[in-house]
């Protein structure tokens, strides 16, 4: 394969240049260093001062998709929907969860400093009066029912509430029961049994009056959610840390825990954020110290010397600094994504060194000088370097015109500090050899780095059919590659935030996410619902129109028909004990009540309530066995405990019911304004929100759900439409890039080897590794994701530098034999493609998901590329070299 003489005349060019850049810097060592580390000083400073983090995954991808126009359409219109904090309560009963809920949103509205808005609807005076009309008639009269029947009790409750009074109602209700009186009170009994064996137990749990009044399941959980719209801090790394710090604070201030048993959990779009923001930043910053450790080690092992390691060190971070410092300038801030530039440089960056210090010390056997060492290696690895450092950066750049802002920034980003790297590494390597030289040393045979493919030489039409079987099982496995689009899998699946969202995902009525939908009037918002209702995808569909209650009139009846008939005297405050009743008092009450019991689960006729009857009397027998086997102090606790859980929360419930009995008629205008602002917007529009019916955590019901909608509503936003939509915005980013990167690797290949055996030698092994590595996600049950899918346009920079390498010096030298793999060169790819696969392999340690699968795939691809390169290129190149030599 004879150089063209064209390519002489640069290849002269190109090593003039480099002999005296490399000369220029061994002999002026102190002052490069000096004027580098003051550089670096000023470059560290400038960058602390100045990068930021985006944290907002819609921003990563071009305002002029429009999926992203309709976003913001809607972000004008409703701001309300976004950038929020949503507070989820649980707590044992509905009053505990409600109490709660109410403290801790009074208390976050007088934090103004923090908090732009705070919305507790459930708390509003307006749902707390008019409640019940968003029942239906049947529901209501139903609630009439269980009152009038509970009303004796109660009153009798309100007029002395101990467990000697409580015990000898129950008791009565037990009598009337058995003399024929239709009378439910097995939930009660159930209630009673459970909060008498939670105090046996230790543990407290009060009674709920609403589950009992209202036929409320008592076993569904009790959530009430609380909106919030921090003040974000955008001067801060982390903007919302100081929103949920104080949220955390309020909860511990209130004592929510120990006062009703409340559980506050953190999610909404802002929370998500800010854990996906910690665990890619931890994970960076892991990522990165493992990978200057590992990569030093396989430097010790490489070089062989602790003097060239530290060298080579000096050499990355100064590029690394740089590298930041031009990211400051250039973009300003860092996002999910591109915060990994840092552990991609340390991967590649120590390359160039690797390479121009082995063949330094290959040439130790021929006995040059010092710095003729240095000349001959820069000129004989120089114009490969150089070469590798435009495809690799080419690789990067390939990102910059694609639609996924995101990565376009990582490209600039990285593909720059790729160009920073090699001249760094060709001005601090030659400068650092004068004081700390790299030992001479002669490569054997048996390097362990070429054995294996040494061995494989022998049978280069073996390896390659195999090859050719290989990539056409690997073409056989592309239908299959899958997409994740659901951003959720990018975060942390053990954090709070994502938990808690995807707990309210799985529950039809309460999920966060849904298809928005703004429309100019309400006779479209009607139009749309009547569209949007029937579809199998959609669960149900809700609009302004939707809080005005039907039936008022009738509702409103019944509701005054149930005031009547309870009397005033049902809402009497509850007074404090008449007197107080000794043990031996209320035991005595007692015995009527479990002989009672007894008789009714010995009734056939009340089958139903004997199981309720049973758990009762099994309680009140171990409550006695108790009571005897305590002290008399320790009786009166338990039985004081017992009568507090038991009656707590009935006055909480019975002003509530009062309240909710004075509802009156419901229209727009009386509809509250934190409600109606967010339906409603100040411009006119009208919003639909569309609910989906199944959980769309599952990619397949995420794509039906929205594309049902976009059939009827094509302006339909919020999170499900920009996470499908973003998905296939990124698919077709990738495709660009990567046929960028191809094109552009080309390009630059042509204008550098002018030689297309030697093209298609370097670009073979490539895009097998590329091919195979596709096949690997299908195997390994790895999908792309927003994160990895840069992996493979990234191989086609990086992984094309081993080839260039390989060919070079085989063009160059005239090998194409096992004699190749016994060069330096080989050596240099093998340690390289090792310390890229060290900083790579280091991702797939951080707790940020989408991080980790960017790592897992590029270890897979370098490991791919560094199989095709020492097997595949060398089996090609003596077939060639062979077929050339025939005449």
């Amino acid at each position: 394969m004879a150089m063209p003489p064209d390519q002489y005349a640069l290849l002269s060019q190109s090593n003039r240049f480099l002999s005296d850049w490399i000369a220029f810097a061994y002999r002026h060592t102190v002052w490069i260093m000096l004027a580098l580390l003051l550089c670096a000083v000023l470059a560290a400073s400038y960058t602390m001062r100045n990068l930021g983090v985006n944290t907002n995954t819609a921003n990563m991808l071009s305002e002029e998709l429009p999926f992203r126009i309709n976003l913001a359409r809607f972000e004008k219109a409703f701001p309300q929907y976004e950038e929020i904090l949503v507070l989820v309560l649980n707590a044992p009963t509905p009053e505990q969860t409600y109490l709660a809920a109410t403290q801790l949103s009074a208390y976050l509205s007088e934090n103004q400093e923090t908090f732009g808005t705070v919305l507790y609807l459930n708390g509003e005076s307006f749902f707390q009066a008019n409640g019940l009309l968003y029942k239906s008639q049947n529901e209501i009269r139903l609630l009439g029912d269980q009152l009038s029947n509970a009303q004796p009790l109660i009153a009798g409750i309100i007029r002395d509430p101990s467990l000697f009074t409580f015990f000898n109602l129950l008791q009565e209700a037990v009598t009337e029961l058995l003399s024929g009186r239709k009378l439910e009170i097995d939930a009660l009994m159930y209630a009673v049994a459970s909060t008498i064996d939670s105090n046996l137990s230790g543990r407290r749990q009060a009674l709920s009056w609403q589950t009992l009044l209202q036929d409320e399941t008592g076993n569904s959980p009790h959530r009430e959610f609380i909106i919030l719209r921090p003040k974000l801090d955008f001067s801060q790394i982390f903007p919302a840390e100081q929103a949920m710090t104080t949220i955390h604070q309020a909860a511990k201030f209130l004592d929510l825990e120990n006062q009703y048993g409340a559980r506050l959990r953190i999610t909404g779009d802002v929370a998500l954020a800010h854990e996906e923001l910690t665990s890619a930043m931890l994970g960076a910053q892991d990522a990165g110290i493992i990978a200057i450790i590992g990569v030093a080690i396989i430097l010790l092992i490489a070089l062989r010397s602790a003097g060239s390691v530290i060298t080579v060190l000096i050499s990355l971070m100064l590029g690394l600094i740089f590298t930041a410092a031009f990211a400051t300038l250039a973009v300003g801030h860092l996002n999910l994504i591109s915060i990994a530039f840092a552990v991609l440089y340390i991967g590649l960056g120590v390359d160039y060194a690797i390479h121009l210090l082995l063949r330094y010390a290959e040439l130790g056997k021929i006995g040059l000088s010092q710095l003729d060492m240095l000349l001959t290696a820069g000129r004989d690895t120089g114009r490969s370097l150089i070469i590798c450092a435009i495809t690799t950066a080419i690789g990067f750049y390939a990102f910059i015109p694609t639609t996924y802002q995101g990565i376009a920034e990582l490209g600039i980003i990285s593909g720059t500090g790729m160009l920073i790297s090699l001249v760094v590494t060709l001005t601090v390597i030659p400068a650092l050899q004068r004081y700390v030289p790299i030992q001479p040393q002669s490569f054997q045979p048996e390097d362990c780095s070429s054995r294996l493919p040494i061995y494989w030489l022998r049978y280069p039409r073996t390896v390659l059919l195999v090859t050719v079987l290989a990539g056409g099982v690997s073409i056989m496995a592309l239908p299959e590659v899958k997409f994740d689009h659901n951003l959720l899998n990018m975060n942390n699946p053990n954090g709070e935030a994502v938990q808690t969202f995807r707990e309210l995902l799985a529950d039809p009525e309460q999920s966060p996410w849904f298809g928005a939908i703004p429309v100019d009037n309400q006779l479209e918002a009607k139009k749309l619902t009547q569209k949007l209702a029937p579809l199998p995808e959609v669960e149900k569909v809700v609009s302004l129109a939707d809080f005005i209650p039907t039936e008022q009139t009738e509702k409103l009846v019944l509701l005054d028909e149930i005031s009547l008939a309870l009397g005033p005297d049902f809402f009497t405050p509850v007074q404090p004990a008449n007197k107080h009743y000794t043990t031996a008092q209320q035991r005595s009450a007692l015995t009527p009540l479990l002989q009672s019991l007894q008789l009714l689960t010995q009734d056939t006729d009340h089958a139903i309530i004997a199981t309720a009857a049973q758990k009762l009397t099994n309680s009140l027998l171990a409550l006695l066995s108790a009571l005897d086997s305590t002290r008399p102090i320790d009786s009166q606790q338990l039985l004081a405990n017992i009568e507090q859980d038991l009656f707590a929360l009935l006055p909480e419930t019975l002003a509530r019911l009062q309240t909710a009995l004075t509802a009156s008629e419901v229209d727009v205008d009386s509809l509250p304004e934190s409600l109606r602002s967010r339906w409603l917007s100040p411009e006119g529009k009208y919003l639909v929100v569309a609910y989906p019916a199944s959980n769309i955590d599952d990619n397949e019901a995420l794509r039906k759900f929205v594309r049902a909608v976009q059939r009827y509503a094509p302006q339909v936003s919020s999170a499900p439409i920009i996470i499908l939509e973003a998905g296939e915005a990124v698919v077709d980013a990738f495709i660009q890039a990567f046929t960028l990167a191809l094109i552009g690797i080309l390009f630059a290949l042509w204008w550098l080897l002018r030689n297309m055996l030697s093209i298609l030698l370097v670009l073979i092994p490539l895009l097998l590794a590329a091919l195979f590595t596709v096949a690997a996600t299908v195997i390994l049950h790895i999908p792309f994701n927003f994160a990895n899918i840069i992996a493979l346009p990234l191989l086609l920079g990086i992984g094309i530098d081993s080839s260039i390498h390989m060919v070079t010096r085989g063009r160059h030298q005239h090998q194409t034999d096992a004699h190749l793999l016994h060069t330096s060169t080989a050596r240099a790819i093998f340690f390289s493609a090792l310390t890229t696969m060290v900083g790579f392999g280091s991702l797939i340690l951080s707790s940020h998901p989408g991080t980790a699968s960017m790592g897992l795939l590029l270890s897979i691809g370098i490991t791919f590329i560094l199989l095709c390169v020492f097997l595949v290129l060398p089996s090609l190149m003596q077939l060639f070299s062979r077929n050339q030599a025939q005449p």
